[in-house]
Formats: structure tokens, C-alpha cells, sequence
């Protein structure tokens, strides 16, 4: 039963439930006629959208929903034919507007505000901040010309120390 707080076994018309998006992009699929209508998530509507389009580079995305631009992305589909364009325009100036002060957070960030920085990110844009990271690292490296030495992978030398020990006893 999709609805346990009913009595009832069928679900009465007008009832709000919420349903995870497998759940509900067939059940509002128009070639089912359209069994259900989807609402927006709180942080996907006018809300959250005004606020997010006023200054998204302050918003703790994080706490919006660690996954913010993947589940906008699933909810496109279900979202009503006004909201569709909206929320993908809202998806994209978010990311567009977070992007510039990501990369330089991550090219001039210590590694204490680094891990301060990326609980306030979203998934996709913490990845985006680590690989920003690990090219000042390359980079850095290849400045100080020490990208080009070879080193023993860590695997390899507890191997070896192990075999030192053993050939030691």
C-alpha cells in the first residue's frame, strides 16, 4: 500500500503523497493518462528559485539536498510543462553561477578550508573542487619539475619492507 496512514486499500482521489521519482515518472507518464500529478519539491519552486537566482554562490547547497542537481535532473521530467524550462534554467544558472568561485576556492584553499568548503557543496560540485585541487597539485608539481621523478608506488614499498623484515629475522 502506498499510503499506510488510510484505512482504505484504494487511494481516494486528491490525496498528496509523496513518491520517490522511480515511483512516479510511469504514474505520470501521459501515456498512462496521466494517473498523477507531480508537485516540486520546497527547494525546486519559487521560493528557493528567488533565492537562488539573487545569490547562488552563498547557498549551503549541501543542506538543500547533498544530490541538488541529479534530483533536479530526475524531476525534470515530472515536472508541469510551465516549470520544465524554469527548472532547468534554474539548474544551470546555479551551477554556472557557483562554478567561478569553486575553481578559485580550490586553486587558493588551505587544507583546513578546503574540508570547510566542500560540506557546503553539492556532489557534482565537490568533485569539480577535488579535481581543481589535484590540478594545482599536478601543476605545482610540474613547475617545481618533480612530476617527471619516479616513485615507488605505497603498495610496493610495504612489500618490500615486509620482505626486509622477514629476510632481517
Amino acid at each position: 500500500y502506498l499510503d499506510s496512514s488510510s484505512g482504505n486499500e484504494d487511494i481516494v482521489a486528491g490525496t498528496k503523497l509523496e513518491l520517490p521519482c522511480w515511483l512516479a515518472r510511469p504514474l505520470c507518464s501521459a501515456r498512462r493518462g496521466q494517473t498523477v500529478s507531480a508537485q516540486l519539491p520546497v527547494t525546486y519552486r519559487d521560493k528557493y528559485r528567488e533565492i537562488l537566482s539573487a545569490d547562488a554562490a552563498v547557498v549551503d547547497l549541501h543542506k538543500l539536498g547533498p544530490h541538488f542537481y541529479e534530483v533536479g535532473l530526475h524531476l525534470l521530467p515530472l515536472a508541469s510543462l510551465s516549470d520544465r524550462p524554469r527548472l532547468a534554467a534554474l539548474l544551470t544558472q546555479v551551477l554556472r553561477d557557483r562554478l567561478r568561485p569553486l575553481m578559485d576556492g580550490a586553486h587558493h584553499c588551505t587544507v583546513d578550508e578546503s574540508s570547510e568548503r566542500i560540506a557546503r557543496l553539492d556532489r557534482i560540485e565537490a568533485r569539480i573542487f577535488r579535481g581543481g585541487q589535484a590540478s594545482v597539485r599536478d601543476y605545482q608539481a610540474w613547475v617545481q619539475r618533480t612530476s617527471h621523478l619516479l616513485r615507488t608506488a605505497p603498495l610496493v614499498a610495504a612489500a618490500n619492507s615486509r620482505k626486509r623484515k622477514r629476510a632481517m629475522d
